[in-house]
């Protein structure tokens, strides 16, 4: 009877202990957590000095690099499945591989890149010092690694440090968007969008924001480029409905002013309900997967649709690694347009080996209003 009591009593004893810490470390969480003030101005580095004209031929790419992380064999451990057998699938790793695997998946991204010889350059999920790609300042080798670009990054994700999973603690994050062009900026200003006030999920979802570009053009209009990364983590799509209705709103506005609108970005939606389940895969639709159509688009805007978006997805799932036919895919990057601008676009067959995205081009040319 004594020795059951020194049990019981020993028993209790962890539980209080491991309730204090769990306190403590729930107050830790809330007492980092913050969200960045909306029209935030953002710097310009190494400006460029050329300016736009119309009728002449440009081209942006859109490239969600995953924070170095995404090589083939990468899973993701907040991202769950299941095949369509009834088998149940989730992500392993918090954190990359190593910091050389960090290194080779952002120099390959670089050299992509290089290779398509984009005049504007938007970037999502790209770290500058975070537990979870090794401290690699991502943001800085792609500045050296591009040199004839100017550059501008708006931070949309900056937590404190995330202890799960246990095995390998996602750690600390500061991440964001990084915008690159040839062209001469006047400004630029973050904007952030809605997101969950839900306790715990507002610590795993980003400090989500747009960028907004501002480019003279000959005559006196401007481009507005936006680049955006809308949420992921959002069953039903709630929060990306309110996402949507604020970037609508804005991109109107800039139209009706009599400016060229560009949006480019991880939009985290199936970009039209033919790709929801068009790619051969052995896995459910995911539960995150909402359908982002043109109708849901201000009438003046236009989604462009690749020309190979029927052979080449731009986004695979996470929950497992990348395995051909096996992985959900859909296309959930891309670009909207106004309609003054004439727009085409191609799908980049990366076959996922630098990150869970693969890259869009658009070709584009800003019209006589």
């Amino acid at each position: 009877m004594q020795l059951i009591k020194k049990i019981g009593k020993y028993l209790l004893g962890l539980l209080l202990v491991f309730a204090v810490l769990l306190t403590g470390y729930v107050g830790y969480m809330q007492l980092h957590y913050y969200r960045l003030p909306d029209k935030q101005k953002l710097t310009i580095g190494r400006q460029q000095t050329a300016t736009l004209a119309l009728n002449r031929s440009y081209s942006a790419v859109t490239y969600n690099v995953g924070f170095g992380a995404y090589n083939q064999k990468f899973s993701f451990f907040m991202d769950q499945g299941e095949l369509k057998n009834g088998q149940k699938t989730q992500g392993t790793r918090g954190t990359a591989f190593s910091k050389q695997a960090v290194m080779a998946s952002t120099n390959g991204v670089i050299k992509t890149l290089r290779q398509l010889k984009a005049d504007f350059i938007l970037l999502q999920e790209i770290d500058t010092h975070s537990t979870r790609s090794h401290y690699v300042n991502q943001v800085k080798l792609v500045e050296r690694g591009l040199p004839g670009y100017d550059y501008t990054f708006a931070n949309n994700f900056h937590s404190a440090y995330l202890l799960w999973p246990l095995t390998d603690p996602h750690g600390s994050v500061q991440s964001g968007l990084l915008s690159l062009s040839k062209y001469h900026l006047d400004s630029t200003v973050r904007r952030k969008y809605p997101i969950t006030s839900a306790f715990i999920s507002k610590f795993t979802d980003l400090d989500r924001c747009f960028t907004m570009m501002r480019y003279p053009v000959k005559g006196g209009k401007e481009l507005l480029v936006i680049n955006s990364h809308m949420s992921a983590y959002d069953k039903g799509g709630k929060m990306r409905k309110a996402q949507m209705k604020l970037l609508s709103r804005v991109i109107e506005q800039e139209y009706h002013a009599g400016n060229y609108v560009i949006v480019g970005g991880d939009f985290n939606h199936a970009l039209g309900r033919d790709m929801l389940k068009h790619f051969a895969h052995q896995e459910k639709v995911p539960t995150w997967v909402s359908v982002l159509s043109q109708k849901m688009l201000p009438k003046d805007f236009v989604m462009v649709k690749a020309k190979n978006r029927m052979q080449v997805a731009t986004v695979r799932s996470t929950d497992m690694k990348y395995q051909p036919k096996v992985n959900y895919q859909t296309v959930g990057d891309g670009f909207i347009v106004s309609k003054n601008i004439q727009a085409s676009a191609v799908n980049i067959n990366t076959d996922y080996r630098y990150a869970d995205h693969n890259p869009v081009k658009l070709e584009f040319k800003l019209l006589k209003n």
